[in-house]
């Protein structure tokens, strides 16, 4: 590919790409890199392609590049059309099994790895991630908490056989045992009744009404059972709020990511919940509410 073809390339994703305010990643330069590499055959996400110069101009077969900028273009997620994602400084696969890790799950993710690093009671934690989609968040706390025990389910047979390759692609498949079933119900067991230390969750949050209303590249292309919450939103948020206390230990940790405006109202009936005995939230730069942190009263 000529560098006048990557110039012209450049000046259609400047002029017509659409992103989304929650992957400010996607630039056109970066966009057009990581497009770059993976028709080179060294697929990367935005982010790792920022960091790197573009190919050189021999590297890539214009004919590809060119179909992936049109296929972007009309709306396809950079991510599913690279087969990657970054999270958490981890590279991850992303394919249409399992939605596409969001900034917001980062301030999540960051919450959690916080309370474990406090909580020097528990020197062997043992974590559950529930509507684990791509795994993200489970090989997030594993890489970057060695001693945890980590575990996690999924509702969708299909994103937990593509989380066990995510495994297998960041060489932590060990670190992560993974089920399949209905939030909670696959732990509902002695091993770990009363003796969990932290159950992170990001659950589906949108209205089921307004589903059809998000962004095409969201509504078309990403699996609707990863983002439909339900009639009201917080079906499944209120089902964990509900169910999490008999797996915690006294002093364990509930931590989920909300949707935008859900977060005060949430963490006010979190209050008068007796088997919680204290309730922190997290905000995004704007000021929303995006994490809920909620402790099991110690009996």
């Amino acid at each position: 590919m000529s560098v006048e073809t990557y110039a012209a390339l450049h000046a259609r994703l400047a002029q017509h790409l659409v992103t989304l305010p929650d992957k400010p990643e996607e630039t056109p330069e970066n966009t057009l890199r990581a497009l770059w590499h993976t028709a080179a055959g060294n697929p990367k996400s935005a982010i790792a392609a920022m960091g790197e110069a573009p190919p050189l101009p021999t590297d890539s077969p214009s004919d590809a590049v060119i179909e992936l900028v049109n296929r972007r273009l009309a709306g396809e997620p950079l991510a599913y059309l690279t087969g990657r994602q970054h999270f958490m400084g981890l590279e991850m696969l992303s394919a249409p099994q399992a939605l596409i890790p969001r900034v917001e799950t980062e301030m999540l993710a960051h919450a959690v790895l916080e309370l474990l690093d406090v909580d020097q009671d528990c020197a062997s934690p043992r974590v559950i991630d529930v509507c684990t989609g791509s795994g993200n968040l489970a090989f997030a706390i594993a890489h970057n908490c060695p001693h945890a025990r980590v575990f996690a389910t999924d509702l969708s047979e299909e994103a937990v056989a593509f989380a066990q390759r995510n495994g297998a692609h960041l060489g932590l498949q060990d670190r992560v045992q993974f089920r399949i079933g209905d939030l909670l119900e696959p732990f509902l067991v002695p091993e770990f009744l009363n003796r969990t230390s932290l159950i992170v969750c990001a659950p589906p949050y949108i209205h089921s009404a307004k589903v059809d209303r998000m962004a095409d590249e969201i509504a078309r292309y990403e699996p609707r059972l990863a983002f439909d919450g339900g009639p009201l939103g917080v079906t499944i948020l209120m089902r964990l709020f509900e169910d999490a206390p008999q797996l915690l230990h006294p002093g364990g940790w509930l931590a989920i990511e909300v949707g935008a405006g859900q977060g005060p109202a949430l963490a006010r009936r979190l209050q008068h919940v007796k088997a919680y005995s204290e309730i922190r939230t997290v905000t995004d730069a704007g000021g929303e509410v995006r994490v809920i942190l909620s402790r099991r009263a110690v009996d």
